[in-house]
């Protein structure tokens, strides 16, 4: 089998990756300097003692403290460029950005500064590492509707600067229904359409977001599995789900990895993807996920073919899948005729 350092390479799109997220401590302490912001918070240390979280809330807590921060376009690229930057050292060729504009907004940031902010990073990083990628708006569920419309009425005129829409932040209690007619706005844009579902809601959360929001994607997902139907359903309509198995663990939506659905939905035939959620607040990266179910028993080949799901599941063009996919393939191939090398000098 090849190494663990060969697994977490493998070339990958990162499709579910919360850009706030990827705020390491010392970034933030970098920041609130810059800034003038104070953090609630002696040290880095302290704030690193502070990433023992009970649920999903308790980590949203302290998730919106530390991105009090982030105030001008620059700073926003800052974040972006260092999180591709170690994403092009685990293999991530293509990466769609989540980015929280009304979270912000309540700080004072233009939605503008944002973006440009992140479409900086993104242009860098084509530049120095041949990333490609884009931007995914989220609206967060547990703010008014009316404010999710009012921000997308504010982008509509850079709709073209966006790949599409989600839908995040504490998921129980604000089902996707309630985002029908910003969704159904989103699409007339021509934005492509992901949210949030089945993460802590249930699997009729999943339905809805399909059903309800017609998104093209889900993030998480993974509670469809109590759900055989909806299993089936997402299997014969091959709607990708972008699944954080690192983050499940640390955010406890499930006991851990040995007991995660991951196995079980691949075995069904659902197309999963590995990614990454809020890598800075869960200890762990896209090739730290990969190599984590290394370990819990995932082959060479399992991980491989979960790297071709999420290219394949990725809002890239056509040619620059096919691109990705022939990469993986090739560096595939070295891998297996590596180890039958150092098998057979044995």
């Amino acid at each position: 089998m090849p190494s663990i350092t060969d697994l977490r390479a493998l070339p990958k799109a990162e499709l579910h990756i919360h850009v706030e997220g990827t705020l390491e401590p010392g970034l933030a302490f970098e920041l609130a300097r810059r800034n003038g912001v104070e953090l609630p918070f002696a040290s880095v240390d302290e704030l690193r003692a502070r990433y023992d979280f009970s649920d999903l809330q308790s980590f949203l807590d302290l998730y919106y403290a530390c991105m009090a921060v982030l105030r001008t376009r620059a700073d926003f690229a800052d974040l972006a460029l260092a999180y591709l930057e170690r994403a092009h050292a685990d293999g991530v060729r293509h990466a769609e950005l989540f980015f929280d504009p009304q979270v912000h907004a309540g700080n004072g940031v233009e939605v503008d500064a944002v973006i440009d902010g992140l479409l900086d990073a993104l242009r860098v990083a084509r530049e120095r590492w041949g990333i490609t990628g884009g931007l995914i708006m989220c609206f967060v569920r547990d703010l008014p509707v009316e404010s999710a419309e009012a921000l997308l009425e504010s982008v509509a005129h850079r709709a073209g600067d966006l790949l599409g829409v989600g839908l995040d932040s504490a998921e129980v209690g604000y089902p996707p229904a309630l985002f029908r007619d910003v969704y159904a706005r989103a699409a007339e844009l021509g934005l492509r359409l992901v949210a949030h579902a089945g993460e802590e809601g249930p699997a009729e959360y999943v339905r809805e977001a399909l059903d309800v929001l017609r998104v093209e994607r889900v993030d998480h997902g993974i509670r469809a599995i109590e759900d055989p139907e909806l299993v089936e359903r997402l299997v014969a309509e091959r709607i990708p789900l972008t699944v954080c198995p690192l983050s499940n663990v640390r955010l406890r939506a499930v006991e851990g990895l040995d007991s995660h659905p991951l196995r079980a939905l691949l075995e069904a035939g659902v197309v999963a993807t590995i990614n990454s959620d809020d890598p800075a607040y869960f200890g762990g990266y896209a090739g730290d996920n990969y190599a984590a179910l290394a370990e819990v028993g995932f082959g060479a080949d399992e991980l491989a073919a979960l790297a071709a799901n999420s290219i394949e599941a990725s809002f890239a063009d056509a040619d620059r899948k096919r691109e990705l996919l022939e990469e993986l393939r090739v560096v595939r191939e070295a891998q297996v005729a590596g180890v039958a090398g150092a098998e057979g000098a044995e």
